[in-house]
């Protein structure tokens, strides 16, 4: 017998079987998956992370997406003739960028990726963040200044209207939600960091994962070095990495918010590279993952 001709064939057996616990575990289990990043830019990317949606919803697992979008915004205010203005990470949002920003993840993303998910065969609807979210206004911090300045219709949530994920969840349907916030009092709309608004939900539906999908590989020991990548990371290790430098830059906020999302009752958090083809998939069903997980 020739056993070559066998050896893809049983690769591949081997591959579902190494899957088979990981699957019995998670199914009914909700998972909080935020898709930004430069991986958001490619359209082939997003169809394959889609079909991987797809894939977990086909196998009983419940996916929730928040999706992003900074860079659609700030091409449509470039567009618009307004430039993008960002203090301590936070985009400087007036009254006249926050009908772009909803138009662009509200009005072009948010739909753009249910109709994808739907063309592979999964169901799926789009929810405005804004009638999930409820808000309040953040201030930042302006370093040549030396005090705190407005970001405008920037916010974080504080509250949630739920109502619209758990029925989704309940009839097996992907919610896919756009990271906009209704100001408590006011109603209006808001700009919240897609982290943060994940993070956020992810506590809010005591969701067993919440995955952050974007366009670094996971937390590296050496930033310059791709095989330094630290597969693990106790949750209490954080800050003593941030101090040390180890996490640093757009990653600070991303783990801090893992650790609060931790600590809020989240079972795992999970860092991977949404450019790598399957990563998502790679990294919930196999032994070794692909990116980093933050536990407790």
């Amino acid at each position: 017998m020739n056993t070559s001709a066998l050896q893809n064939p049983i690769d591949k057996a081997a591959v579902l079987l190494e899957a088979l616990p990981y699957l019995q575990n998670f199914r009914g289990a909700t998972f909080l998956i935020k898709v930004g990043g430069s991986a958001m830019e490619d359209p082939a990317l997003v169809r394959r992370l889609l079909r991987d949606v797809v894939f977990l919803e086909v196998v009983g697992v419940n996916p929730v997406l928040v999706h992003g979008g900074g860079k659609a915004i700030s091409a449509a205010m470039k567009e618009a003739g307004l430039d993008a203005v960002f203090s301590g990470g936070q985009r400087v949002t007036t009254d006249e960028a926050m009908e772009i920003v909803d138009e662009t993840l509200n009005g072009k993303i948010n739909p753009g990726l249910v109709k994808m998910v739907e063309e592979y065969g999964g169901r799926a609807v789009g929810i405005p963040g804004n009638g999930v979210f409820v808000g309040e206004r953040l201030t930042g911090w302006s370093e040549e200044e030396g005090r705190e300045v407005s970001l405008g219709r920037v916010g974080q949530a504080v509250d949630f209207n739920l109502e619209k994920i758990e029925k989704a969840i309940e009839d097996e349907i992907v919610p896919v939600v756009s990271p906009v916030a209704s100001e408590r009092d006011t109603g209006l709309a808001l700009n919240v960091n897609a982290d943060l608004a994940a993070s956020a939900l992810a506590k809010a539906i005591k969701a067993s994962k919440l995955v952050f999908l974007s366009d670094v590989l996971g937390v590296l020991g050496d930033y310059k070095d791709e095989s330094t990548l630290i597969p693990s990371i106790q949750a209490g290790d954080v800050e003593g990495m941030i101090e040390e430098g180890t996490i640093h830059g757009g990653m600070i906020p991303k783990m801090r918010s893992a650790v609060d999302a931790l600590d809020a009752g989240v079972g795992k958090v999970h860092m991977i590279d949404g450019r790598l083809s399957h990563s998502l998939l790679l990294e919930i069903f196999t032994e070794s993952g692909v990116g980093t997980e933050i536990v407790k």
